[in-house]
């Protein structure tokens, strides 16, 4: 499925568009802005390619004038070492995960929150709504600037090389690779689970030297990653949705002139959008494939697991948290969590 998404993508023609007034400049100019995005996607990954389609859309909108630079697959670095250059103003944007950008604005991580959001509806709904307003209010609090469209990263499923995760019980004590943020390790902790938080960037080496059993992530991250060359099963836990968050570097944001800004806002934007059309209702396209692999998959039951987190004190703990406003604006897109 990877193959035949990259090869739709890649294929795929753009409209022509013509260059927004006041950036005509002569071609073969050296471009006055030159900027570096970096994401830890592989580079076959919708992710990737939508964003080097934005890039090349803004490189021909603005006649060459602004060049932006796609780093995929961890080039720059991992998440961590990504996101202190992004801080610093080294790195202009990068996607990252609202849950590992939350050890430095922990607002962020609120939409991650375990079955929480039932389908895609209420996602959308929230991270382009109030919820979303309010995340990226809390980035720009930080010095970062949050993209009002935020990528898709899926539901997520937990894979392993030892055992089947059919019930909550075999979660427990189970040696699993969790991206670095804290709600991710409580979640698991509350299972009864060891998480240990590692890069990405490292996962799967992780996996093949056996530090950890298993870990989790969407399908399409499982099957781009090539994880099914270390890990046998596959259970469709869905217990969280995740997204990219499209950042800027605030300072540097704000020093582009409004026309670039804007010029680079509607590519991103619009290249978020598509890459949310790549991901709908694939999941079943990449259980086939990883099936073919020789990933063996399971259907455990999903409220077997969240009465787990109810019974740990999860939702408690992480709406005190979050405080109670926040918690609020939360429910409106996903009814009582934690009841």
């Amino acid at each position: 499925m990877t193959g035949l998404i990259s090869r739709r993508l890649l294929l795929g023609t753009t409209a022509a568009m013509l260059p927004l007034p006041g950036l005509i400049r002569a071609r073969g100019d050296t471009p006055e802005f030159e900027m570096k995005m970096g994401n830890d996607n592989p580079m076959s990954h919708p992710n990737s390619i939508r964003q080097q389609e934005a890039a090349d859309r803004i490189l021909k909108e603005s006649n060459g004038r602004v060049k932006i630079s796609v780093f995929p697959n961890n080039q720059l670095g991992g998440d961590t070492d990504m996101l202190s250059q992004l801080r610093s103003g080294a790195l202009e944007f990068m996607t990252l995960s609202g849950l590992i950008l939350s050890t430095f604005t922990p607002l962020s991580s609120i939409y991650g929150i375990g079955y929480a959001f039932k389908d895609y509806k209420s996602v959308w709904a929230a991270v382009d709504g109030d919820l979303g307003n309010m995340i990226r209010d809390s980035i720009g609090k930080a010095g970062l600037y949050g993209f009002e469209k935020i990528w898709d990263n899926g539901f997520r499923q937990i894979s392993s090389s030892t055992h089947p995760i059919r019930t909550p019980d075999d979660l427990k004590g189970y040696k699993i690779r969790v991206p670095v943020s804290p709600l991710w390790t409580s979640m698991f902790e509350a299972f009864g689970a060891a998480p240990a938080s590692i890069n990405f960037s490292e996962v799967y080496s992780a996996l093949q030297t056996k530090i950890v059993e298993g870990q989790e992530n969407p399908l399409v991250n499982i099957e781009t990653a090539k994880l099914y060359e270390v890990q046998k099963y596959i259970s469709i836990t869905r217990h969280m949705w995740d997204g990219f968050i499209m950042l800027a570097n605030g300072r540097n944001w704000k020093g582009l002139p409004p026309d670039v800004q804007a010029l680079i806002a509607k590519n991103l934007n619009g290249s978020a959008e598509d890459q949310r059309n790549d991901y709908a209702s694939t999941d079943g396209a990449y259980r086939k494939q990883l099936i073919q692999q020789g990933m063996e998959f399971n259907d455990p039951d999903p409220e077997a697991f969240r009465q787990v987190l109810i019974k740990a004190g999860f939702y408690d703990k992480w709406k005190a948290k979050y405080g109670a406003d926040a918690w609020s604006v939360l429910e409106k897109y996903t009814g009582k969590i934690g009841t």
